[in-house]
């Protein structure tokens, strides 16, 4: 996320914290995929744009080593006060604080919805350089018909058609298992996806 989103997300930060910054302010299914998603891994996991923490918390809920990393203060701080049990950092996901292949998992979940098309593989690069052979990226983000830049609440978002974000998954190293979208009345649509890092673990 590039610096003037983050400026974006510190001014909204405790409007956004009170609106999304909870477990009951998810989709269901969403919710059913990341449980299901966290209960394959194997090691350690990286919230990557954790945001208020809640997803990290609920990883760590179901047993995951989980460590949460968004770039935003605001967030990072709500997030040790909300959940001081767990761990989080401020840092930027295009340079994880992670040594290579040392972790079995990284959640993606709408931290990269404001990243150019031209530039989101610097993100995926390092989702793939952290990630053990055989480890797990669950990706989320806004579904639709062609790569598109549309006025986010907070900062200008993309949405992408599930095979584009396939495509550029593939192209620095994963192997997509998985692919979702939904569309629900009174709401964007929703894609995900699941891939794993190519190579036995």
């Amino acid at each position: 996320m590039a610096n003037s989103a983050e400026f974006a997300y510190s001014r909204r930060a405790e409007d956004y914290i009170n609106l999304l910054g909870s477990m009951s302010a998810v989709h269901p299914s969403d919710q059913q995929l990341v449980a299901t998603w966290a209960d394959s891994l194997e090691g350690d996991a990286i919230d990557a744009g954790c945001g208020p923490g809640h997803w990290t918390d609920f990883l760590s809920e179901r047993g995951v080593a989980a460590r949460g990393i968004d770039q935003v203060p605001e967030f990072v701080e709500s997030a040790c006060s909300t959940y001081p049990s767990r761990a989080f950092l401020v840092g930027n996901l295009e340079t994880l604080d992670a040594s290579t292949c040392s972790v079995g998992g990284v959640l993606a979940w709408y931290s990269l919805i404001h990243h150019e098309p031209d530039k989101i593989h610097i993100p995926l690069h390092e989702f793939h350089r952290v990630l053990r052979p055989g480890g797990g990226l669950l990706v989320g983000f806004f579904e639709g018909a062609t790569v598109e830049k549309f006025a986010h609440a907070v900062f200008p978002a993309y949405r992408w058609p599930v095979s584009a974000f396939s495509e550029k998954l593939r192209a620095v190293g994963f192997d997509v298992i998985e692919t979702h979208a939904r569309s629900t009345a009174g709401q964007r649509p929703h894609g995900a996806i699941q891939a794993r890092r190519r190579g036995r673990p």
